[in-house]
């Protein structure tokens, strides 16, 4: 009896190596080969001229009845609208947003108390505009029709997929430029990419506010030039692991 769990135990020991052999063939064909690799980081810069912009309007009326500020504030938006529209500019870019009522209080200092001064009405004017050659006129007419606020003019591109695409080509382009300069010093040369992350994208949309008493005399007709806010600059940041050959 003794004799035979010897023979069991010798068998067990004598099967082990079989067994290690067959873990260590399991783990190298489940893990990834060590390469030396270099991780850089990339950054594309793409600059563009804005063609087309967002402006924004505020109709602002004040009455003691609020009713009445209202029914002013309307009449104040149709005139700013129908003045736009004289330009020929189509009925689905133009936006009226928020429509806004609220008692006006002030402070009385030699009272020291706060008065009811009647109530506001605030529009907001939305106009978006694909040929930023006729900003000038719009910008014009709707202060000098009804609209007492300009807001600011907000810029942008058409095309953003596409800019955004070339940022990030740059970027990607930035980064193994980086890595053949660094390991050209080392007599190495760059190999496949094995990761790459995309780390940030910057897309500014600027935004242009003027002096609005000097847009509201008729002779104030600035040209497009007056508005120009230069080229946009989108920048692209991504982050590169090669392998090195």
């Amino acid at each position: 009896m003794m004799r035979c769990f010897y023979s069991i135990v010798a068998l067990v020991i004598g099967a082990l190596p079989s067994l290690a052999a067959l873990g260590q063939v399991v783990r190298v064909g489940t893990e990834t080969p060590a390469v030396p690799t270099i991780t850089v980081q990339g950054e594309g810069v793409v600059r563009v001229q804005p063609d087309r912009a967002t402006l924004r309007f505020a109709i602002v009326t004040r009455d003691l009845d609020p009713e009445r500020a209202r029914q002013r504030n309307a009449e104040a938006a149709r005139r700013a609208l129908n003045a736009i529209r004289t330009l020929g500019i189509e009925p689905r870019y133009l936006h009226l947003e928020t429509l806004t009522l609220h008692p006006v209080r002030e402070y009385n200092p030699s009272r020291r108390q706060w008065e009811e001064k009647g109530y506001e009405v605030r529009r907001v004017l939305r106009v978006e505009l694909t040929d930023l050659d006729r900003l000038p006129a719009v910008v014009a007419l709707a202060v000098q029709r009804g609209a007492n606020r300009l807001q600011g003019i907000q810029y942008d591109v058409s095309n953003r997929e596409e800019i955004r695409i070339a940022a990030l080509q740059a970027a990607v382009q930035n980064a193994r430029e980086k890595a053949r300069q660094m390991l050209t010093v080392l007599n190495r040369e760059v190999g496949n990419p094995i990761r790459v992350t995309e780390q940030a994208l910057e897309f500014p949309r600027p935004v242009w506010r003027a002096d609005l008493a000097a847009l509201r005399t008729t002779e104030a007709s600035p040209e497009p030039e007056a508005y120009a806010v230069g080229d946009i600059e989108v920048r692209a940041r991504v982050e590169i692991t090669f392998s090195i050959r």
